[in-house]
């Protein structure tokens, strides 16, 4: 193991790590220990495929990419387990989230994990504050495309905060 190889990473995990716990966050519902694990799992997959990065995209894109894959593994792990009621999935969201968090997140949290994966994906990212080219990337669509699809979820992501916030009113 190089010693620049090592540099890299935690160079790359300095600068990235609040992001991937965001969107992870997102994937997760809200679930902050999910999340951190999924953040350990995408680093491990980031050291593991740091020799093939071939310096088509930027690091930033790589890792977004790294992550979009490993969230949506995960996800799709998930799906296969037993669901649990949509009530008790919501009580264990709002137990997991720190006492740190306001309403407004955590109603926001539950509205986002409503949404489709890549939808999902897709708001966490502007969220971020992420470029519009540069989540037309990731994802491989156009810009334009890019936002019809991101007023398509602002407006489902609208009505899915006012049904939340109705529910616990």
């Amino acid at each position: 193991m190089s010693n620049s190889r090592e540099s890299l990473f935690q160079s790359l995990h300095r600068q990235h790590h609040a992001m991937v716990l965001t969107l992870c966050r997102g994937f997760m519902k809200g679930d902050l220990d999910q999340a951190h694990d999924l953040v350990q799992d995408i680093f491990v997959n980031v050291w593991n495929a740091l020799s093939d990065y071939r310096g088509e995209a930027s690091h930033k894109t790589w890792i977004y990419r790294i992550t979009i894959n490993t969230c949506l593994l995960q996800l799709r792990k998930e799906k296969s387990k037993v669901k649990l009621p949509l009530d008790k999935v919501v009580e264990t969201i709002e137990s997991d989230v720190s006492g740190n968090t306001n309403e407004s997140e955590r109603i926001l949290y539950r509205a986002i994990g409503q949404l489709e994966e890549v939808d999902r994906l897709i708001i966490m990212m502007v969220l971020e504050e992420e470029e519009y080219e540069e989540i037309a990337r990731i994802i491989d669509v156009t810009e334009n495309n890019l936002r019809v699809k991101i007023h398509r979820i602002k407006v489902k992501l609208k009505t899915l905060i006012e049904n939340e916030r109705k529910r616990l009113g």
